[in-house]
């Protein structure tokens, strides 16, 4: 998809924009708000708080909290046209869908309190910032005790400029950089799952928000110097953007690439797997990826294709019999790699076919299931032996590290050591004061165990002396 440029403006829907504009009205309490959009809120700029109609309001299918299903949906079904009643019903769903204990507090907090603060639309009634309200608004107004109360048929909003308003129209990226003000940076670590903001990142990089504009954006990162900056680059890189990558190649490799709620459908989903690929994703792939890392688990090249299949046919498990939680195996399964004999029994997954035949796939009616239970069917027809090649590789990690020995470990060390990759010549330059320092840490304790060692042959001699 190529970048938005910064003075594309978004198109605006005529009718739409007539229709808020006939029916706002100016109401009670703050007339006035400064919202963060352009340099408004460093420049002190107040704009109108208007109240309008919840039914003129429209949801937003680029929202982040429901970034998932909108890419699932339009996979499976076409393009969700937001304009349309079908969407607006469906969008509604995905955010009732997400966190039904959240929206619970939400709805309590409204009846109770109020709208504190205005929501953020455009000027033919899309919210911005104000998905979630709108549908706590629009089920507290369902309830029987407040059917047509107007406390609960109208939203505060501040209006965003039209075609011929000062400043014209915000631009698409204009937009995104609004929900990653108010939306990622205000409540992503405590509401937005990890799963749907990762898409909502990406998506945003898609439409020319790199990640560096998404943190520069965020009052947490704008003072971090450069060498900080960048690390708070790569750790969102490691939090989200690289399970993604590894989601993406999963569903590619079950030939549904793009259906996400196979994966998860929120927070509330108990069988979700975000953590599982969050997990394989820095305890396994990083390591697969690194050439040291994978030479130290003595893992040969063309080995790595079949491990990740191996770890992919767990995750799609979504449990073990017996074990702990799918993400927990993910994380042992890094260390069983490095076990000659338990990543061969990992290996042997790969003979399970990822599909099932076509009649396995069809329910009583005759119509093919859904994905979700494709998955559970195909996880319960191949749970014995999975469960099987899971428990032996951990038993086989389980008796190596039993039978290691001092003289194991030094040996092992020693080989190590003498790898043909053992030359300094490799090392980059900007790790050789690195180099060094993990190679005096080596001679410091190679001769704590030498001088160790010497010590208990000493004490032998004696005691063979005092016996001559």
């Amino acid at each position: 998809m190529d970048p938005i440029m910064k003075d594309v403006s978004r198109e605006i829907i005529d009718d739409f924009a007539k229709e808020i504009e006939q029916c706002k009205r100016l109401g009670k309490g703050p007339l006035k708000h400064i919202i963060d959009f352009r340099t408004e809120q460093r420049d002190g700029i107040e704009r109108d708080v208007w109240y309008v109609p919840i039914g003129t309001l429209r949801y937003r299918k680029d929202n982040g909290r429901i970034s998932s299903d909108v890419l699932h949906y339009q996979k499976e079904q076409g393009i969700l046209d937001e304009k349309s009643e079908k969407a607006q019903k469906l969008i509604r769903g995905f955010l009732e869908q997400k966190d039904e204990k959240k929206t619970e507090v939400l709805m309590r907090l409204l009846e109770h309190d109020g709208q504190r603060d205005p929501a953020i639309i455009t000027c033919d009634g899309f919210l911005i910032n104000g998905n979630r309200r709108k549908m706590a608004f629009e089920r507290l107004e369902e309830m029987p005790k407040h059917k047509g109360d107007p406390q609960f048929t109208s939203m505060r909003v501040v209006i965003l400029p039209g075609q011929g308003d000062p400043g014209g129209p915000p631009t698409p990226l204009e937009i995104e950089e609004i929900e990653n003000r108010y939306q990622l940076q205000s409540e992503g670590k405590a509401e937005y799952y990890a799963f749907d903001r990762a898409l909502s990142i990406r998506r945003k990089i898609e439409r020319g928000m790199s990640l560096e504009h998404q943190l520069r954006d965020d009052p947490n990162y704008v003072r971090l110097n450069e060498i900080k900056f960048k690390e708070a680059v790569r750790k969102t890189e490691s939090e989200y953007l690289k399970p993604l990558e590894c989601i993406d190649r999963y569903l590619v490799s079950l030939g549904k690439e793009g259906l996400y709620n196979i994966v998860s459908s929120g927070i509330a989903d108990r069988e979700g797997r975000w953590q599982a690929f969050h997990d394989y994703s820095k305890s396994v792939y990083q390591k697969l990826e690194d050439n040291k890392q994978r030479l130290k688990l003595g893992i040969e090249e063309d080995e790595v294709g079949d491990i990740e299949d191996a770890a992919f046919k767990i995750i799609r498990m979504r449990e073990i019999n017996d074990m702990p939680k799918v993400h927990m195996v993910i994380r042992n399964f890094s260390k069983w790699l490095g076990n000659d004999k338990s990543r061969k029994e990992l290996i042997k997954l790969i003979d399970i076919e990822p599909e099932l035949s076509y009649e396995e796939t069809l329910n009583e009616n005759g119509e093919e299931c859904s994905p979700r239970e494709i998955d559970k069917r195909w996880a319960k027809k191949h749970q014995t032996k999975i469960t099987k090649h899971v428990k032996d590789a951990e038993n086989l990690y389980r008796r190596r590290k039993e039978k290691e020995t001092p003289i194991d470990l030094l040996r092992d060390a020693l080989r190590q050591l003498n790898n043909d990759n053992m030359k300094p010549e490799n090392v980059e330059m900007s790790n050789y004061s690195e180099a060094m320092k993990i190679t005096r840490n080596i001679q410091e304790r190679a001769s704590e165990i030498e001088h160790q060692f010497y010590g208990y042959q000493k004490q032998l001699k004696n005691l063979a002396n005092k016996k001559n």
